[in-house]
């Protein structure tokens, strides 16, 4: 467990230069421990060690998905995700209501999916699987 305050975020993105400019983001919006996965079993893998207080997900990863990540990671627990992603339709067609930051992004945009997603932890299918 982290300190008093200490947020901490999971960032699952393939592409290294987008990560760091996510965890520059999320530093500004209080954020400071950060933990970052570029494939779909390394961020299950990570997220259940890690225990986040916010995701940020791809769509599309190198190898995997980060809906599905996302959907494993919230299984047991509800947890703020935002999507963070060229692929937008992709994740509308498989979630109810995501939270989806298209790529390029600014900084106001980011912030106000952060806050949403904050105030409504989790993702949920369309439909049952």
């Amino acid at each position: 467990m982290t300190g008093v305050g200490l947020l901490r975020a999971l960032i699952i993105e393939d592409e290294v230069l987008i990560a760091f400019m996510i965890e520059d983001a999320l530093r500004e919006l209080g954020y400071s421990v950060f933990a970052t996965a570029a494939t779909f079993s390394e961020a299950v893998s990570v997220g259940g060690r890690f225990e986040p207080d916010l995701i940020t997900a791809d769509a599309r990863l190198a190898e995997g998905c980060g809906i599905d990540a996302a959907l494993e990671l919230c299984r047991e627990k509800k947890i703020p995700i935002v999507f963070v992603t060229g692929n937008g339709e992709k994740v509308r067609a498989r979630l109810r209501d995501p939270i989806v930051v298209e790529k390029p992004f600014s900084a106001e945009a980011f912030a106000r999916a952060v806050s949403e997603a904050v105030a409504r932890p989790g993702v949920f299918p369309l439909r049952a699987s």
